[in-house]
């Protein structure tokens, strides 16, 4: 009765509140002016045009303090004008100059570095914004920027700025053309923007128009740009060919590779833009992190081809789309005949083309469509008895397509529709999945309701496959106390893999979450927040418990800004794993595993940092004597503003695991096994100045498997037995795994001029895996450099065109 009269009282409140209007000062106006002159983008401010133009000041502190005035020796003054080519801001930043920290880094990077940030809305809907950030350094950021996503540093746009240290501070200048801007051609227009200033030092921020950083996305404490008129959108078409020349040596082995292509942006309407890459190259990737994985699950890697990273903000609503695989690996299986192997099957797929064509219209409808184009893909099956080969498709002409509608309204809220599609050529499985979400705060930004359903379907070979996900989530989002409640839901059908990215379906699952922190420093500390969170688990089919899970994490950072933490993981009672098994209906039961860690950060403003981390864990189980425990220390130096590196130890050590070897008769083995393993990473940064720099990135990683003589089998009841007729020698092969990666990418990158780009990648690669788990490091690090080396050297050059400069230079000869 209690818990119906809460949820009631609850509802009621968030009803309440929808209807309710946010209580938020009236925010400032800068009434801006059009110019028919133009100013020096040198950060000198000698320029007569911002003598007379009205100074946007007052800044006030929301970080880590709350409504504080900036004072007089650290107040900003920000001025703007725009013309037919853009809009110039200027800015004047007081501060101590030996104070201002300046660490020089290349885009995007922050670093140890105060910034100046601008963030402008040209459709003032407190949803959509964009960022334009100016490091004291001369770098810059920028970024796409929505209440549900949050930022998109992968978009990258081209504009100009330039910084100067002065005996008052450092002040800078910006130009932003308006090809960076998606604006609709209205005469009159009114756009929300805001300034913010952030100084490393202390980690404090200032924003000119004040944020209150207690409840709302900091969208909704926009000022507002006034007396935009009369502007004409541009052309907005922006060409970046490019050339990469490609040579690689492994062992006696060398090929090399020369590409020529190009991308593309291109404004279809004023708010609406065509990305295109016409003739794809990825080779600059760089490596991923592999590890052994002993999961039943997927291994998978962040995306990191440029392309696949910008402006997808839109496509990633309802976590269904992971562009990874775009050009992953072939799906297809082979069938052997006697005698047959399979030879060189490759481990990627080429992509053909992509395009991208999003935007948001003026009232607040989003429109996305993705597609790629992947080729067809061959495997060699080779007959060991006649040396014969036949060339067998894994992976066919296949098309990758997204289409998503998302309306924005009420400032803050949203409901989307989105469908991804994949067709394959032939036999092979085709996929579609469409889902519904939507995502509803109130106007005061107090409570939130958020909810997505969702429906998969295959086309297999020889039957199709339907299934259903759902979420709801509802909770309070304000002040220093905050909850929600979660239930989530996936049948046994459900499967987006094609497109998307799920570990495991077939869930039933309750969550609950409660948090309390602080928005302005105590005497001890700038800021703490603990939180709790349970998870209650069931399977959907059939409706049976799998586990429960609680959670209690505590972050805290002090006043010289050494951050600090501990986190509890308490699973009680039995847990029933159903994957664990890799067979259908089978379960694992472990009970009452514990886990307790913590870490410490030191403050990175300092010349030497540290950051240690360290965990245990245990199972208190009958007859199970399983224990492990993981320590990470990370020091960092910063030589000076131009040389940074940081060292990364990585321990862990599993004693007496136990879990799924392999399978033997079609049955599921399993085995208490040691696993150890031992990472060393090295990054380390050298930039000439903020266009022109150097990095390395270094990493070894070591993992050993050693399992028991004995092998278990996995009994009806969900436990395991010692089988004594099952000795490690009896299977077909040796569970025991000694795995071991080398990578090392060192990667040169010139910017020339605005958008364009000279880049020289390295890369060196070693690989071994095998069952000799008994080596130690140095004899398998000894055994590793034996392999053949391969090594891969890249150089590809950028170039930026935008079609307006072009026909200016052209017709005005």
């Amino acid at each position: 009765m209690k818990r119906k009269i809460f949820f009631s009282f609850f509802v009621f409140s968030v009803i309440l509140n929808l209807k309710s209007t946010a209580q938020n000062s009236k925010p400032k106006q800068y009434q801006i002016q059009k110019l028919n002159n133009e100013a020096n983008i040198d950060g000198n401010l000698t320029d007569n045009v911002w003598k007379k133009l009205p100074v946007a000041t007052g800044f006030t502190q929301f970080e880590p303090g709350f409504n504080i005035p900036a004072t007089v020796d650290i107040k900003t003054d920000v001025k703007l004008f725009y013309n037919d080519k853009g809009i110039y801001i200027s800015a004047i930043l007081y501060d101590e100059p030996s104070l201002v920290m300046k660490q020089i880094t290349q885009r995007d990077d922050f670093g140890q570095t105060d910034f100046f940030r601008v963030v402008i809305n040209p459709n003032n809907d407190a949803q959509n914004d964009t960022e334009f950030i100016v490091f004291s350094s001369g770098t810059q950021a920028d970024a796409l920027s929505s209440p549900s996503l949050g930022r998109d540093f992968g978009w990258n746009a081209v504009w100009e700025s330039a910084v100067k240290h002065t005996d008052r501070g450092w002040q800078l200048e910006m130009m932003i053309q308006y090809r960076s801007l998606r604006f609709p051609k209205n005469k009159i227009q009114t756009w929300g923007i805001q300034f913010r200033r952030f100084f490393r030092r202390e980690r404090s921020e200032y924003a000119w128009n004040p944020i209150d950083p207690t409840k709302g996305y900091s969208g909704i404490y926009h000022g507002e740009l006034i007396g935009v008129k009369d502007l004409e959108p541009p052309l907005r078409l922006n060409l970046f060919p490019f050339t990469t020349a490609i040579g690689n040596l492994e062992g006696d082995k060398t090929t090399t590779d020369f590409k020529l292509g190009m991308d593309l942006k291109y404004g279809i309407t004023d708010n609406i833009t065509l990305d295109a890459t016409l003739i794809p190259d990825f080779s600059q990737a760089r490596f991923d992190n592999v590890v052994l994985n002993l999961g039943p699950f997927e291994q998978t890697f962040a995306e990191q081809r440029q392309f696949f990273k910008e402006g997808i903000e839109l496509f990633n609503k309802g976590d269904l789309f992971f562009s990874r695989r775009v050009g992953n690996a072939p799906i297809g299986k082979v069938e052997l005949n006697e005698n047959e192997v399979e030879t060189n099957r490759p481990d990627k797929v080429d992509l053909i083309n992509a395009t991208k064509i999003s935007g948001r219209l003026k009232n607040g409808l989003g429109i996305g469509v993705f597609n790629a184009i992947t080729e067809k893909t061959n495997t060699t099956v080779l007959d060991t008895i006649s040396d014969t080969s036949r060339q067998v498709s894994v992976e066919p002409l296949t098309n990758y397509n997204i289409v998503v509608v998302d309306k924005q309204f009420n400032r803050n809220s949203s409901v989307t529709l989105i469908n991804t599609n994949t067709t394959r050529q032939g036999n092979f499985r085709d996929a579609n999945v469409t889902g519904a979400l939507f995502d509803l705060r109130t106007k005061a930004n107090t409570y939130r309701v958020s909810g997505e359903a969702k429906m998969s379907y295959l086309n297999l070979d020889n039957d199709t496959q339907t299934g259903f996900r759902t979420n709801l989530r509802i909770g309070k989002i304000f002040g220093n106390y905050r909850y929600s409640l979660e239930h989530d839901y996936a049948d046994d059908q459900y499967d987006i893999n094609d497109l998307g990215l799920i570990f495991r379906n077939n869930f039933n699952n309750l969550t609950g979450r409660f948090s309390y922190e602080i928005f302005e420093p105590t005497d001890k500390l700038q800021t703490y927040n603990v939180s709790f969170r349970a998870n209650y688990r069931r399977l959907a089919q059939p409706s049976t418990y799998t586990g429960l899970r609680l959670d209690v994490d505590f972050f805290a950072t002090n006043l010289n800004l050494d951050s600090f933490g501990l986190n509890l993981d308490y699973n009680p009672g039995k847990q029933f794993d159903y994957f664990e098994p890799r067979i259908d209906g089978q379960f694992f039961i472990t009970e009452n595993f514990l886990g307790l860690g913590g870490f410490i950060s030191t403050n990175y403003n300092r010349i030497f940092a540290i950051d240690i981390r360290a965990n245990a864990n245990t199972f208190i189980e009958e007859n199970r004597d399983s224990f492990s425990y993981r320590f990470n220390i990370e020091p960092r130096v910063r030589f000076n503003d131009y040389f940074f590196m940081v060292y990364e130890f990585n321990f862990n050590n599993r004693l007496n695991d136990r879990g799924f070897a392999t399978f033997f008769e079609s049955q599921p083995v399993f085995g208490e096994r040691d696993r150890k393993i031992i990472e060393n990473s090295l990054r380390a940064n050298y930039n000439f100045n903020s266009y022109n720099g150097l990095s390395l990135q270094l990493r070894h990683y070591w993992d050993t498997v050693l399992y028991d003589d004995l092998m278990y089998e996995l009994n009806p009841n969900g436990r395991i037995s010692i089988n004594e007729n099952l000795p490690k020698t009896a299977l077909d092969n040796s569970p025991d795994v000694n795995f071991n990666t080398w990578n090392v990418d060192l990667n040169y990158v010139w910017q020339f001029a605005p958008g364009s780009f000279l880049t020289v990648l390295y890369r060196q690669q070693l690989f071994q895996n095998n069952d000799r788990a008994t080596l130690n490091y140095t004899n398998t690090l000894s055994d590793l450099f034996e392999q053949n080396f391969q090594h891969t050297l890249s150089v590809r050059l950028q170039y930026f065109i935008d079609v307006n400069d072009f026909k200016n230079s052209v017709f005005n000869q």
